[in-house]
C-alpha cells in the first residue's frame, strides 16, 4: 500500500509525493544513476514530510529512486521504487531575429538528449511558446514592431530543462494592408491605413506578365495613383513599410486589374418573333463580362454575359430602345457605347371592332397604334377560307357571308418586322334564312312547314301571322307543323333561322298562305221520291262543296258553289250518312258532322196471290230492301180487304167470288218512311156451285146436278172413292154431268168446282158423300 509519484522534473532535480504510511516516523530516498557508476543520492525526510526534491543530478540520465517508510526503531515497514530520467541540460542560444511581423527567428547549439525544444516569446505579462525539434526555430503570432524576451528550454520524456539566459529581440513592421481601385481604364489608385512605427512606405507596380517597366513610389503618405495604364491589363502592386532605422517590414503583395475600354462598333439585330434584340460588339482587352443596358423610358432591361454577344429578352411592342454596352471586370467597369436605338415591332392592334353596316358587308376598325407603319387584316371564315386588307389606315371593309364564323386577326408592321399575334376576334354573321319553303296543310287548321337547313342556323322559328292571331313553333329540326289555324283565313308565314352567337336573322322572306275552307254545316235535308236535297250555309265564296251520301249501297255525290245540291237516283230502302265538304285553291275543309238519310223501301217484285177459300186469299211477296212492316189491300166495289204484317204473307178474308180486285201494298221502314206499291188486278175465283144432288142412272152411273153461279162458268167433276177416281166435265152452259162406269159398292167423294182460265181446279168447294 506505499507508492510513490513523480509531479516535476528539470534537468538538475526531480520532485517527488508520496503518501502517509502508518506508523513511520521517518522516510528515506535514494536515487541510483543508472548508466553512471558511483553516483547516488540519498535524502531524508521526516514523518510529516510526504514530498521532496531531489537535486545535483546529472541532466539527461535514468535515476532509480527508492523510497523507505522507517518506524522510530529505524526498521523498514515498506518500500517502493520507480525509474525517472532527468530532463536534458540547459540550451545556450546564440541569436535571435524577426523577418516578419508576427515572429521570432531563434538560433541555438544543440542540446545532448533533448527530443524537442520550447521557445517562449515573452511581452510583459503575455508569453507566446513554441515547441519545434531543432534548431533554428521561430516563434509566430507575435505583434508587429514589439520588443521581447526569448527564451529556450530543452525536452526529452523526462520533462523540461530549466530556461536558457534570455535574448531581446524585436519584430519587424506591418505590412500596410492595400485597398486598391481603377477609377478609370488607365489608372490605379492605392490605398493604405497607417502602420504601428511606420516612417514611410515604399510601393512598386508592374504588369503581371513582364511586360514594360516597374513603377515604384516612397511615400508617407497613405495613398498613391499609378496613371498612364494599359487598360484591361493586371498589374502586381507591392507595398512595405519601413521604420526609422530604415529597416523595412513585411511586404504586401495584390494584384489588381486596371478597367476595361468600352467596347467598340455595337451591333443589334432584332428578332420580331419573339421580341429580342441580338447585340454584338468588339471584345476589349482585360473585360471579363459585359452588361447590355437596353432603356426605353423608366423600363431598364440588362442582360450580362462574358461573350461578345448577348441577347435581351423581353422586349415591349412599341417601343424604342437606347442600347449601351458596358465592360466589367475585377477592377470595374468601362465607360458605357455610345446608346444605339432600336424601334420594336408594333404592338398589336387593340380595340378591334367588327360591324355589320348591311348584310353581306363587315366593317373591321381598330386603334392606330404606335411605330405602326401599316396593317394587315387576316378574315378566315369556318369553311377555310381566308382573305386580307392592306392598309395604312384603321379600318378595312370585307364581303361576308350569312351564317359564318369569321375569325379575324389584325397585324401592324414597320420596319422592325410584324406586330405580336393580339386577341382574335370572331365575328359570327347571323343564319342564312331557309328558301324555298313548303307549306303542306295536313288539315284545314294545320299546316307542315318544311325547309332545307341552312348554314350558321341553330334553331328555327316559324311565324304564322293572320288578321288577328299569331301561331309560332320553334324547333331545331328543318320541319314545324302549325296547329290550331283559324280556316279560310290567309296566314304571313315567315321561317327565321337563330343562332346562339348572333340572334336570329329577321331578314327572311315571308311567303302568304291561304288556309282551306271552314267545315260547311249542313242545315237540312229534304227527300223526294229516291232524290234528297240538302242545304248547308256557304261561308266561302271561292269555295265549291261537295256533298257525299255514305252508306252500304255505295256513294253518292253533289257539287254545287251555291248552298244546296241534290242527291239523285238514291236506291230505295238504304241509309245515308250525308256530310258536305268546302274546297277551293287553298285546299280542303274538314267534312261536316253528317247527317243520317234514309230513303223510302223498296217495293217487293213478286206478289203472289192465291184463293185458300171462296173468301180468302193468301197474298205472298218477295222482301222488299229496307221494309220492316207491309200493309196490303184488296178493292173492289164490293169492298175492300186490308192486312198489316211484319210477315210477307198475308191472308185476305171477306173476298167476294168472281170479283175484280185492284191489288196495293205499302212497305213501311223502321222510321215509317212508306212506298205505295201497285201491282196488277187480282179476280177472285168463280163462286161454288150450290144445289149439288146426284141420282144414280144405272147399277155403275150417277149424275150429278148442281146450280150454277155463272152461266158462263165451266165446271167439272170429281170422284175419289177406294177404288178409283173419276172426273167429268160437261159442255160449257150445262149445269150436270154423268159419271159413268164405276164400281158399285163403294162410298164416294163428290166435289164439282168451277174451273179457272188457266184450266185449274178449285179445291175449296163442298163436298158430297156418295155411297
Amino acid at each position: 500500500g506505499f507508492s510513490m509519484s513523480i509531479y516535476d522534473v528539470t534537468s538538475r532535480s526531480i520532485y517527488l509525493r508520496w503518501p502517509k504510511f502508518s506508523g513511520a516516523s521517518s522516510y528515506r530516498v535514494t536515487a541510483t544513476a543508472v548508466n553512471t557508476v558511483d553516483h547516488s543520492l540519498l535524502a531524508r525526510f521526516g514523518d510529516v514530510t510526504l514530498k521532496g526534491t531531489l537535486t545535483s543530478l546529472i541532466p539527461n540520465t535514468i535515476y532509480a529512486i527508492q523510497a523507505e517508510a522507517i518506524d522510530k526503531n529505524g526498521i523498514i515497514l515498506a518500500e517502493t521504487q520507480i525509474m525517472q530520467s532527468t530532463a536534458p541540460d540547459v540550451p545556450v542560444i546564440d541569436q535571435a531575429y524577426s523577418k516578419l511581423s508576427n515572429s521570432i527567428t531563434v538560433e541555438w547549439r544543440a542540446v545532448p538528449g533533448a527530443t524537442s525544444y520550447l521557445l517562449t516569446a515573452q511581452d510583459g505579462d503575455s508569453f507566446i511558446e513554441t515547441v519545434v525539434t531543432n534548431s533554428p526555430g521561430t516563434v509566430t503570432g507575435l505583434k508587429p514592431a514589439t520588443l521581447y524576451r526569448i527564451t529556450i528550454r530543452s525536452v526529452n520524456s523526462g520533462g523540461k530543462s530549466q530556461p536558457s539566459h534570455f535574448r531581446k529581440a524585436k519584430t519587424v513592421l506591418a505590412a500596410p494592408i492595400l485597398s486598391v481601385s481603377s477609377p478609370s481604364c488607365d489608372s490605379i489608385a492605392v490605398s493604405w491605413k497607417a502602420v504601428y512605427m511606420a516612417a514611410g512606405f515604399s510601393v512598386s507596380l508592374m504588369r503581371s506578365d513582364g511586360l514594360g517597366r516597374m513603377l515604384k513610389e516612397n511615400t508617407t503618405n497613405t495613398s498613391l495613383i499609378f496613371t498612364n495604364l494599359d487598360p484591361g491589363t493586371l498589374y502586381t502592386i507591392k507595398a512595405y513599410a519601413w521604420n526609422v532605422n530604415g529597416i523595412p517590414g513585411d511586404d504586401f503583395t495584390y494584384n489588381q486589374r486596371t478597367s476595361p475600354n468600352a467596347p467598340a462598333d455595337v451591333q443589334v439585330a432584332f428578332n420580331s418573333g419573339t421580341l429580342r434584340a441580338i447585340v454584338s460588339w468588339m471584345p476589349t482587352e482585360g473585360a471579363l463580362t459585359y452588361s447590355v443596358t437596353a432603356s426605353s423610358g423608366l423600363w431598364k432591361l440588362k442582360c450580362n454575359t462574358s461573350s461578345a454577344s448577348c441577347m435581351v429578352p423581353s422586349l415591349q411592342c412599341g417601343s424604342e430602345y437606347y442600347i449601351s454596352v458596358t465592360a466589367y471586370n475585377d477592377a470595374g467597369s468601362s465607360k458605357p457605347t455610345d446608346a444605339v436605338s432600336l424601334k420594336t415591332i408594333p404592338c398589336a392592334p387593340v380595340n378591334i371592332s367588327v360591324e355589320e353596316d348591311e348584310p353581306g358587308h363587315l366593317l373591321v376598325s381598330w386603334s392606330s397604334i404606335n411605330f405602326g407603319h401599316y396593317y394587315v387584316v387576316f378574315v378566315k371564315s369556318d369553311d377555310g377560307l381566308e382573305v386580307h386588307c392592306n392598309t395604312s389606315h384603321t379600318q378595312c371593309y370585307f364581303q361576308s357571308g350569312c351564317g359564318f364564323t369569321y375569325f379575324i386577326s389584325v397585324f401592324a408592321y414597320n420596319k422592325a418586322g410584324q406586330s405580336p399575334l393580339g386577341n382574335v376576334f370572331n365575328y359570327t354573321t347571323a343564319p342564312c334564312c331557309p328558301s324555298d319553303f313548303r307549306a303542306v296543310f295536313l288539315s284545314s287548321d294545320t299546316v307542315q312547314v318544311t325547309w332545307a337547313p341552312v348554314r350558321g342556323a341553330e334553331m328555327y322559328q316559324t311565324r304564322a301571322v293572320g288578321w288577328s292571331s299569331m301561331v309560332l313553333c320553334n324547333d331545331t329540326a328543318t320541319t314545324c307543323t302549325l296547329s290550331a289555324l283559324q280556316c279560310n283565313t290567309h296566314y304571313n308565314i315567315t321561317v327565321y333561322s337563330f343562332s346562339e352567337a348572333r340572334g336570329s336573322n329577321m331578314s327572311c322572306a315571308s311567303k302568304y298562305v291561304a288556309t282551306a275552307p271552314c267545315s260547311p254545316e249542313i242545315k237540312n235535308i229534304s227527300k223526294e221520291a229516291l232524290s234528297a236535297s240538302v242545304h248547308w250555309q256557304s261561308n266561302n265564296e271561292e269555295a265549291t262543296y261537295i256533298v257525299t251520301a255514305r252508306g252500304e249501297a255505295g256513294l253518292w255525290h253533289c257539287t254545287s258553289s251555291g248552298n244546296s245540291c241534290t242527291l239523285i237516283n238514291l236506291p230505295c230502302g238504304s241509309a245515308f250518312s250525308v256530310s258536305a265538304i268546302a274546297r277551293s285553291p287553298a285546299g280542303q275543309s274538314l267534312p261536316s258532322y253528317s247527317v243520317p238519310l234514309e230513303t223510302a223501301p223498296c217495293c217487293p217484285n213478286d206478289l203472289i196471290l192465291t184463293q185458300v177459300t171462296q173468301s180468302v186469299t193468301n197474298i205472298s211477296w218477295s222482301v222488299g230492301m229496307g221494309a220492316q212492316t207491309y200493309e196490303t189491300t184488296l178493292e173492289s166495289p164490293k169492298g175492300q180487304a186490308k192486312c198489316h204484317t211484319l210477315q210477307n204473307y198475308c191472308l185476305l178474308g171477306c173476298i167476294t167470288c168472281s170479283t175484280n180486285y185492284t191489288v196495293s201494298l205499302k212497305a213501311i221502314s223502321e222510321t215509317g218512311l212508306t212506298s205505295s206499291c201497285t201491282y196488277q188486278g187480282y179476280s177472285s175465283s168463280a163462286c161454288c156451285p150450290s144445289g149439288v144432288k146426284l141420282y144414280r142412272l144405272g147399277n155403275n152411273d150417277i149424275r150429278v146436278y148442281w146450280r150454277a153461279s155463272d152461266q158462263s162458268i165451266n165446271y167439272n167433276t170429281d170422284l175419289h172413292g177406294s177404288k178409283g177416281n173419276f172426273t167429268c166435265s160437261p159442255s160449257s152452259g150445262l149445269s150436270h154431268c154423268d159419271i159413268t162406269e164405276i164400281p158399285c159398292g163403294d162410298v164416294y167423294t163428290v166435289v164439282v168446282s168451277p174451273v179457272t182460265d188457266k184450266g185449274l181446279k178449285l179445291t175449296f168447294c163442298p163436298k158430297k158423300i156418295y155411297s
